[in-house]
């Protein structure tokens, strides 16, 4: 029978403290330790502005066991409902930060990601021909996405190529110095961003940190980026080019000059691609087989 483990209510996050640090093992996942995150949920009757405030109220619980077919990592309301992180979490914070939402944390290599067409929208491991999905080495970032955000698949953007958009919320790389949790929420800042083109899909990169980064006042653009996070632009670009190579497949490849936007330039990609998603959920943009709920 698959476990199932709810994480109660041990800490609250207020509006001045942005993110939840779970004191953590080694293993990226979670253990039978507990979290909780308070915020207000996005409310069904969406307004589509997004201007919902940080203030957390969500339980995580995992059902199944962690590197598993049948693994998931749902998310609760305070009543012990079950809400998708990729619908009912709102995107903005306020005063140009965003809510992050880790899938997978840094220095592992388990390819965890929102399941976009189930009910629910959990985190699961990915797979491919009925196999867990790793990439071949770790990830150096905490990874994950950008809430009620769609790089929607019927547009070609026209300042990449013309790539159409991969179905899938925007992606972020975190580059922070404290290694996340499968489904911890964090408030962060971006400060650039990779137009990174795979298999002739527009996938974005949007690079931030969190604001509990002891770094974090001295970054808000890309040039900061190089300065006090020397190479790290690079070294993202570099993995995310190559890390399909070991499986035999081509190098992605990056638009926009093969360089890091300005943080101008993400927030310009982050505004159109949660205005796409704010047609896909009023039902302006077909569906498909991605889920809604």
């Amino acid at each position: 029978m698959a476990a199932a483990r709810v994480m109660a209510s041990t800490t609250t996050i207020g509006a001045s403290s942005s993110s939840l640090l779970l004191k953590a093992a080694a293993s990226p996942f979670f253990k039978p330790q507990c979290v909780s995150f308070r915020f207000k949920l996005a409310s069904k009757n969406r307004t589509f502005s997004c201007s919902a405030l940080y203030r957390p109220d969500v339980q995580i619980k995992e059902e199944g066991l962690p590197e598993t077919l049948d693994y998931r990592v749902f998310f609760l309301d305070n009543s012990g409902k079950k809400v998708s992180p990729w619908h009912d979490i709102p995107l903005h914070v306020g005063d140009g930060t965003f809510n992050f939402i880790c899938e997978i944390p840094k220095e592992s290599s388990a390819k965890m990601e929102v399941a976009t067409d189930e009910v629910f929208t959990p985190i699961k491991q990915d797979t491919k021909k009925g196999k867990l999905r790793y990439y071949p080495y770790n990830i150096n970032w905490n990874y994950g996405l950008l809430p009620q955000t769609w790089e929607d698949p019927s547009f070609a953007n026209p300042e990449v190529d013309g790539a159409f958009g991969d179905n899938d919320p925007v992606d972020v790389v975190e580059i922070g110095e404290s290694r996340g949790n499968i489904g911890q929420l964090m408030k962060v800042k971006p400060l650039g961003c990779l137009a990174m083109i795979d298999e002739g899909e527009l996938d974005w990169k949007i690079i931030a940190i969190s604001l509990d980064d002891p770094r974090a006042s001295l970054v808000n653009d890309v040039e900061d980026v190089e300065k006090h996070f020397p190479g790290t632009l690079t070294a993202i670009r570099d993995w995310f080019r190559d890390y399909k190579i070991p499986d035999g497949k081509p190098a992605n490849s990056f638009g926009l000059g093969n360089k890091a936007a300005s943080k101008d330039y993400a927030l310009k990609v982050i505004t159109e691609t949660n205005e796409s998603w704010a047609k896909l959920v009023k039902r302006s943009t077909p569906a498909g087989e991605l889920s809604l709920v």
